[in-house]
């Protein structure tokens, strides 16, 4: 059930200047509800995603490389907050997480308006620590400056928490249906909320709806999450996964979590590799996934002829 306006049969991000609480879904809820609700709303909270077995396994994994990242050196990133990347190299679990059946799907139907396919445009685990402030709002489709239309949805985002997230804590600051407004128009206080939610929930939100980390005020507890996010496949990752996961360690990954982080073409043309030391010429100009394989089998069926390729290129 959505929170609604007080009197109104409207959806609570719909109130005016008046915001309640983040919709908050079951677990179990099925991919086309999620997408629906993200583009009415751009953000959500699905509930107790993660058993809690499941979760402190992850914690477990996790901790090592946490505990060893240095905090931010700005106020931007944090300068109480730790920020440690390259999950799809270090992390077996969080692999799990980004091909959770559901969010995955989610993820692509949410984004199919604006491309062929998906690719992981981050994976990084956040702590705020105590007496951290807030981050400055923004939106996380400024990675690519404002060049992209305002009509393009570039981002289905999650974070996994992994401890309770509190409004005390630092809680992710969120502004419902910020995603439908003026680029230029700024947040009052009581246009924001506060993504609070048990350990093992998922926030999902969109790359324009405005957000940030919240503020930790208490003296001692952390607050924690996973991010990992998805990006139209035409579009620069935000982390370097060729670099992060390079070929020596995606080799020995799943073909879709591979396909996933960029090894493998985004379209007809779109991302193919020649092997500099190959001279028999048979890598040439191939899709990033044979580097893999001991038979070159590239797909050239996305466009059955050129002639179509020009044809859509002229749309």
């Amino acid at each position: 059930m959505l929170p609604l306006c007080p009197g109104r049969n409207l959806p609570a991000y719909q109130c005016g200047d008046f915001v309640m609480a983040l919709t908050v879904l079951p677990p179990g809820s099925t991919a086309r509800v999620i997408v629906e609700e993200l583009k009415r709303s751009g953000a959500l909270i699905i509930e107790d995603v993660l058993p809690q077995d499941r979760l402190q396994s992850l914690v477990s994994e996790l901790r090592p490389f946490i505990d060893r990242t240095p905090a931010g050196h700005d106020d931007f990133l944090g300068r109480m907050t730790k920020r440690t990347g390259a999950l799809v190299a270090r992390s077996p679990q969080c692999r799990d997480l980004i091909l959770h059946d559901t969010l995955l799907g989610a993820a692509r139907e949410f984004l199919s308006p604006y491309t062929q396919k998906i690719i992981l445009h981050l994976t990084q685990t956040i702590e705020i620590g105590p007496g951290g402030p807030a981050q400055p709002i923004h939106r996380d489709r400024y990675a690519w400056g404002t060049y992209l239309p305002t009509s393009i949805e570039p981002q289905f985002n999650t974070i996994w928490a992994l401890t309770d997230f509190t409004k005390e804590n630092g809680a992710t600051q969120i502004v419902p249906g910020s995603h439908k407004w003026d680029k230029d128009r700024v947040p009052s206080e009581d246009e924001i909320a506060y993504a609070e939610m048990t350990a093992g929930s998922v926030l999902l939100y969109t790359g324009t709806v405005l957000h940030g980390g919240g503020e930790n005020i208490t003296s001692s507890e952390a607050r924690t999450g996973v991010f990992l996010h998805y990006a139209l496949n035409w579009l620069r990752q935000e982390e370097n996964q060729y670099l992060s996961c390079p070929p020596e360690i995606a080799k020995d990954l799943s073909p879709e979590i591979r396909s996933l982080i960029g090894y493998s073409k985004g379209g007809y043309v779109l991302g193919f590799y020649s092997d500099p030391n190959d001279k028999s010429a048979v890598y040439e100009s191939v899709s990033p996934e044979n580097m893999f394989k001991t038979e070159i089998d590239d797909d050239f069926s996305l466009l059955p002829n050129p002639e179509e390729l020009v044809s859509k290129s002229n749309k």
